[in-house]
């Protein structure tokens, strides 16, 4: 059985050693890639010096890393991690035997139900992965804990058959949408998380890619679930269109008379775009039905 270590990285020369050194002690029959993504210091070459087949990728982002790595690394199991040395080796074993033994597609090393809010240091950092956490439960109706995590491991079916859309940091992200949605088995494995040793710099911009994960999450809702993200569109029209036509209606009731002929306008306008995103809502559900049917018989297919 082959197995795959994927170490995506960028500019983490103060730990990419330990972080290789630590899995081929854990996992010495693998094989650990590092795929380096522009870096500035001497990540490739520590790297490549400390046993790890160097790649690169010349597309700036996590997820156009992740994207490479999917295409040319063939394996049997694929696990993920980060090169910031947050992600102990010691779960290593219990993450691919989840695919091996028990069928999983995905295993998440779960950092939100262990020790991430008492290390993680960063402001906001917390808040953000409650309130992803919250949609994609709400949406999705999950009970996944760890949506962002970058411990994974992952089967050779799930990592051939996923669609890398994300170019950055919200690729976990739609890893998780991704195989909620076509209904891989996940499993949550609960690790330990330590913050980033000194020296070490996250590349994660709280704001800005918090934002594009955000983003993320509604588009793919409305990629994957259209006609309920629609059909809420067309009711919010449906209410404004309500409310900006009782008003006139009731004095034209009233007086005979309709003075506020820009207000009927747009009620009217409102109305008829939300029997269009009712209607687009339907249309593309049956579109994406088929789709799921496609998807299915690549599943079954797939060797």
């Amino acid at each position: 059985m082959q197995i795959a270590v994927l170490i995506p990285c960028y500019n983490e020369e103060s730990t990419i050693a330990q972080v290789i050194a630590d899995f081929q002690k854990e996992i010495p029959e693998a094989t650990v890639y590092v795929y380096n993504n522009n870096s500035s210091d001497r990540t490739a070459e520590i790297a490549e010096s400390a046993g790890a087949v160097l790649r690169s990728e010349p597309m700036q982002g996590k997820g156009n890393v992740i994207r490479r790595m999917f295409r040319e690394v063939e394996a049997d199991v694929y696990l993920m991690v980060d090169g910031d040395d947050t992600y102990p080796a010691e779960h290593a074993r219990e993450l691919i035997n989840a695919v091996v033994h028990d069928g999983v597609d995905m295993a998440i090393g779960d950092r939100l139900s262990s020790t991430y809010f008492k290390e993680n240091k960063r402001p906001f950092h917390n808040t953000g992965n409650r309130f992803v956490r919250f949609i994609i439960r709400r949406f999705w109706h999950t009970d996944i804990h760890d949506i962002m995590t970058g411990y994974r491991a992952f089967s050779r079916r799930f990592v051939k058959l996923f669609p890398v859309m994300s170019p950055n940091f919200e690729i976990e992200t739609e890893m998780t949408i991704h195989a909620l949605d076509k209904r891989f088995r996940i499993k949550e494995i609960p690790i330990h998380y330590r913050n980033r040793p000194h020296g070490s710099v996250s590349k994660l911009n709280t704001f800005s890619d918090g934002w594009k994960v955000i983003k993320t999450i509604f588009m793919l809702y409305k990629e994957y679930r259209p006609l309920r993200f629609f059909s809420w569109l067309a009711l919010f029209l449906a209410v404004m269109s309500v409310v900006l036509f009782y008003p006139v209606f009731t004095e034209y009731l009233r007086t005979g008379l309709v003075p506020r002929f820009p207000t009927l306008i747009v009620s009217m306008f409102c109305g008829l775009a939300s029997l269009q995103s009712l209607f687009t809502g339907l249309c593309l559900d049956v579109i994406i039905i088929k789709d799921r049917k496609s998807y299915e018989l690549k599943l079954i297919n797939f060797k």
